[in-house]
């Protein structure tokens, strides 16, 4: 997919040059792309099927946690009526 993308404004900074610019055109598209790549890859990005998953996993996470807590609240409130009732 990135490299799809890539490939494309490659492809739409090659239709941008003027036509004098055709002996330049490979080396520009190949720099461009070298640039490109080299960017992206230290940006680290994932792609959009890691990232739904990691929400998705997220989401179920919360879930579980809010269960969590709202049965250690019961708990204390239980711990501290006994704790009065003594």
């Amino acid at each position: 997919m990135l490299k799809e993308k890539i490939e494309a404004i490659v492809s739409d900074i090659g239709k941008v040059l003027p036509e004098d610019m055709d002996a330049l055109k490979e080396d520009v598209e190949k720099n461009v792309r070298a640039t490109l790549n080299a960017a992206f890859s230290k940006m680290e990005l994932v792609t959009r099927e890691e990232f739904d998953i990691q929400m998705s996993l997220l989401s179920r996470t919360r879930v579980k946690l809010e269960a969590l807590q709202e049965k250690l609240s019961d708990m204390e409130k239980q711990l501290e009526k006994n704790n009065s009732d003594n």
